[in-house]
């Protein structure tokens, strides 16, 4: 987890230095190397949401300006989603890398509850017919997109403004190379500050990827996609706390 928040804040300030902290190393610890530190330029940030022109132009310049070193989708080292581990093998398919994550994503949570073949179902038709409708497209049919740079977990709490600078800071990265159009996922639900208006002001900026018709279809899936994901994975870190949660829903008589 140190190396991979070493590599992916690199690979960002690569791309946009003014904008993340400045990574400085990580390793082992001399006296325990079983545990591991990381070390990162310290930033004097404020919880405040940026203007949207100006955070809509770095988040321009990080997907347009950033190239995967493969021409594939992944990352070069493992990244991490909380505990679970990203599936970053390199891959030509987007949907590929999609489908084969949300599955590692339902694996995670099967080794705290166990496997359930009522949970295996609906995962597997998900995979093979929304995800293969909505990505498919994207790389048939003459049409390609070009793997960028992705923080991976961009909402409103993990991008926050320097005092000193006033430039806006995006933190807490889960980064891969993957189709740009999935940092949008967590903006545009009415909880979040970055709204559908930012991602409107996205696809007129930066343009969306062909079949265009599909732009807000895609939208839905990535989102719905990473609050499961959410659900299933904060359920699974912390099971006792979400039992009540997962329990059926018994009517209460009037």
């Amino acid at each position: 987890m140190a190396e991979a928040e070493f590599e992916g804040e690199k690979a960002l300030f690569e791309v946009i230095p003014d904008n993340v902290a400045a990574p400085l190393t990580w390793g082992k610890l001399q006296d325990d190397p079983d545990k591991s530190f990381f070390l990162i330029r310290f930033r004097n940030l404020r919880d405040r949401t940026p203007p949207a022109a100006q955070f809509l132009a770095i988040l321009k310049k990080l997907h347009m300006s950033s190239a995967s070193p493969t021409g594939k989708f992944g990352f070069h080292v493992t990244t991490y989603f909380g505990p679970p581990p990203m599936i970053n093998d390199w891959t030509d398919s987007w949907e590929e890398y999609y489908g084969r994550q949300f599955r590692a994503d339902i694996a995670f949570v099967q080794q705290v509850y166990g496997h359930d073949p009522e949970l295996h179902e609906p995962t597997e038709e998900f995979i093979e017919k929304a995800v293969a409708r909505l990505l498919r497209p994207l790389q048939t049919g003459g049409r390609s997109i070009r793997p960028s740079l992705c923080h991976g977990d961009l909402w409103d709490g993990n991008v926050q403004i320097d005092v000193d600078t006033q430039q806006p800071i995006m933190i807490d990265a889960v980064c891969f190379y993957g189709h740009n159009e999935i940092d949008l996922q967590c903006m545009g639900d009415s909880r979040y500050v970055l709204g559908m208006d930012f991602i409107d002001s996205y696809k007129k900026e930066v343009g969306a990827s062909e079949p265009v018709e599909d732009f807000n279809d895609r939208h839905e899936l990535y989102a719905l996609s990473l609050s499961r994901r959410c659900d299933f994975i904060t359920a699974a870190i912390f099971p006792q706390q979400w039992a009540k949660l997962l329990e059926p829903c018994v009517p209460t008589k009037l």
